[in-house]
């Protein structure tokens, strides 16, 4: 035993259990997050960019104004020199308007190193956000710009030292401009928290939507399912309705053109089976019946030879036409090629005289060159003709012609039998049906006409009858004139 028969055969293919409904909408929903997280995370970086740009701004315009205030050195009221710092400190900060978050300090030292501090800024800041241990880390560092970390959040600071005179007994003081980041971003902040939640919004919408648009565009292909599921032997009437032009309606039509062909294919395996149990039943019978009773002596051995003989040659010819038919449904059932009409008349014509003794004549022949397959309407026309034989007499008339008109081609036999009653010309194409006769001695098993008929179609033309009870009869295949098949 193999490894695989030991493991229970072949394992089948990793196949995802998850919907195709749940797979649309999971794919539709992972481009639309990458999408909408791609939009939050440049709108974010833009804005906290420009929020950074404007801080420096802000900061570098604030030390240069002092700069240039502290150059001057004069007081804005009495033009007289400023010569105390925190006098310049508070002279300068009454001239000055804060934005939102941002923060100006005069900061000054006195003997006992304590910092003195004088604030200008955004009235909604803590005031105790800076104390001394953070402020003497503002002006000891050795860079002139930083941040730090203060209880009211993060502050970004600029310092400009204002050193005293040489030889002077001035304090050290500094000017400090600073912005603290989460207020002055939290517009910024507001706008990325709407953009999230317009987000989610968004993403909740579109899982519904894609939910609802998935089903309706898999609803078609459900309906497949559910329709091959409801396939069975016995049943194949199901169809798909068929609305629009779109691919699953394209799908649809395909679905239906093959279950045409299933019925087409079931029904002909179905009739084949009846039409070989009803007609194989009686030759079976008979040869059962002659051999069930046969006797020992020689010349009756030699009938029921010669009887069970004749049967089966019988079953064999009616195999070989049911066979015939069930291939009528086949795609290779055909061969067609470029064909010349009046050869193919002549050919038929001289065939015909061979089939028995009868005033066979050529009533006319069709000009040019047709797509058929020449063996198969010969066989048809030879049917015909046979079929004429057994409804007339030695000596008597039958005519052979082919004609080409637009775009069809006719081929007929006419004979001077009996003629066909009314009622029941429009089944005599139909298998197993005999015309009534007393030439016929209830010869053939009335497979030879539907035979025809199924030639005829699968040219994808028709047969025809004329009939007149007393006056002979006329059957004829029209076939069209097709071009190559590619």
């Amino acid at each position: 035993m193999t490894d695989r028969a030991r493991k229970g055969g072949p394992k089948k293919g990793r196949g995802t259990r998850v919907p195709a409904r749940v797979r649309i909408m999971g794919w539709l929903l992972l481009v639309m997050t990458s999408g909408l997280a791609t939009v939050v995370l440049l709108v974010a970086n833009f804005e906290y960019r420009a929020i950074d740009g404007r801080i420096n701004s802000g900061l570098s315009q604030d030390a240069e104004e002092f700069r240039r205030f502290a150059s001057l050195g004069l007081d804005p009221v009495t033009s007289q020199p400023v010569t105390d710092p925190r006098e310049l400190f508070e002279r300068h900060l009454a001239t000055q308007y804060t934005d939102g978050g941002e923060l100006m300090l005069g900061v000054t030292e006195r003997q006992n190193r304590t910092l003195d501090t004088l604030a200008q800024g955004d009235d909604s800041l803590p005031r105790g956000s800076l104390d001394d241990a953070l402020l003497r880390r503002i002006v000891d560092q050795p860079d002139n710009t930083g941040t730090v970390t203060t209880p009211a959040g993060e502050l970004r600071w600029l310092r400009v030292d204002v050193l005293p005179a040489q030889g002077s007994n001035q304090e050290n003081a500094w000017f400090v401009a600073g912005y603290f980041l989460e207020t002055v971003r939290a517009d910024a902040n507001a706008t990325v928290r709407t953009l999230v939640i317009i987000s989610g919004i968004a993403l909740v919408l579109a899982a519904g939507v894609s939910w609802v648009v998935a089903g309706q565009i898999l609803a078609p292909v459900n309906t497949v399912r559910r329709a091959a599921a409801a396939l069975t032997e016995n049943d194949l009437t199901h169809r798909i309705p068929v609305d629009g032009r779109d691919d699953i309606a394209a799908l649809a039509m395909q679905f239906n053109a093959m279950l045409d062909r299933l019925e087409s294919a079931f029904a002909t395996r179905r009739q084949f089976l009846d039409d070989a149990g009803h007609e194989l039943r009686t030759p079976i019978t008979i040869i059962r019946g002659h051999l069930e009773v046969m006797g020992d002596d020689p010349a009756e051995r030699a009938e029921v030879v010669r009887l069970c003989t004749d049967e089966l040659d019988r079953m064999a010819r009616i195999v070989d036409d049911l066979l015939l038919l069930a291939k009528a449904e086949q795609p290779d059932f055909l061969r067609p090629g470029l064909t010349s009409i009046p050869e193919l008349t002549s050919d038929i014509d001289a065939k015909t005289r061979a089939i028995a003794s009868r005033n066979w004549v050529l009533e006319s022949i069709g000009e040019g060159d047709l797509w058929l397959d020449e063996q198969r309407v010969t066989q048809a026309v030879l049917q015909l003709a046979q079929n004429a034989v057994q409804h007339t007499a030695e000596g008597d008339t039958i005519s052979v012609g082919s004609s080409v008109y637009g775009s069809t081609v006719s081929f007929w036999v006419t004979d001077t039998g009996p003629g066909i009653p009314p009622a029941e010309q429009p089944l005599i194409f139909n298998r197993f049906v005999r015309g009534e006769s007393p030439s016929r001695n209830g010869a053939g098993a009335g497979l030879g006409l539907a035979i025809v008929k199924a030639i005829a179609e699968a040219h994808h033309g028709s047969v025809r009858l004329l009939s007149e009870q007393g006056k002979g009869s006329t059957f004829g295949i029209e076939l069209p004139a097709r071009g190559p098949q590619r």
